[in-house]
């Protein structure tokens, strides 16, 4: 069963989501306070976030960095659970390296749903080794290395230089890519594959790994290395 931290300041919220969420066998527990919740991050043993953006004292985008500053928890699934309609904190959110988000007031099943979708992005898989000139990529391990260095990625960005790798010089469009990570089609989420993309791009450097096609999508632009 996984288990699932919750950091939202609505004591109402908690009990019966965990007992929606037993069901799907899902444990949920939940923290109302920022630092109570970092704190029961620390003690392991969980393998998703559900992240509050309105917080008191420390808001969810500064909880956001601060798991993802702690190489512990460098590919711990985050959702985040934003005011509705309120793009720009969705935007934000994903910026930080989280992972999805779910405007409020949401149904329990769509973010059931969300969780499942990305604990699954995180799920080790034995499969081959791709080597590319300057990248490599383990995918039974989930690890990246850039010119001999340890690349730390979110399950997103992991996901994304995945597919693309896994065919590249093919061109992934903005939907082929909402549709293969998320499962979703929707106009609003365009804004954040391009987001994911420049977030990966940045972490790549000085490689210049992902090529845009304009109008078109995204393609790994990397050759294959030679054989050894």
């Amino acid at each position: 069963m996984h288990r699932v931290l919750l950091i939202d300041d609505d004591e109402r919220l908690g009990p019966p989501l965990a007992m929606y969420f037993q069901r799907y066998e899902l444990a949920l527990v939940q923290a109302t306070r920022p630092e109570d919740g970092l704190a029961r991050l620390g003690e392991g043993g969980f393998d998703a976030v559900v992240l509050d953006v309105m917080l008191p004292g420390m808001d969810g985008f500064e909880v956001c960095q601060a798991i993802r500053r702690d190489s512990a928890f460098g590919d711990m699934p985050i959702v985040m659970l934003t005011a509705r309609g309120d793009v720009m904190d969705r935007i934000v959110g994903l910026e930080l390296g989280a992972d999805d988000y779910l405007p409020k007031p949401f149904e329990p099943r769509e973010l059931v749903a969300r969780l499942q979708t990305v604990l699954r992005r995180v799920r080790p898989a034995a499969e081959a080794t791709l080597v590319f000139d300057g990248l490599v990529i383990d995918t039974a391990r989930r690890s990246v290395r850039r010119l001999d260095a340890d690349v730390e990625l979110t399950g997103t960005e992991y996901e994304l230089l995945l597919l693309l790798a896994r065919e590249p010089g093919r061109v992934f469009s903005r939907d082929d890519i909402l549709n293969r990570l998320r499962g979703h089609e929707a106009d609003l989420y365009t804004r954040a594959v391009d987001i994911v993309v420049s977030r990966l791009r940045k972490k790549l450097e000085p490689l210049e790994c992902i090529k845009t096609l304009r109008n078109a999508g995204y393609a790994l632009a990397l050759p294959r290395a030679a054989p050894t």
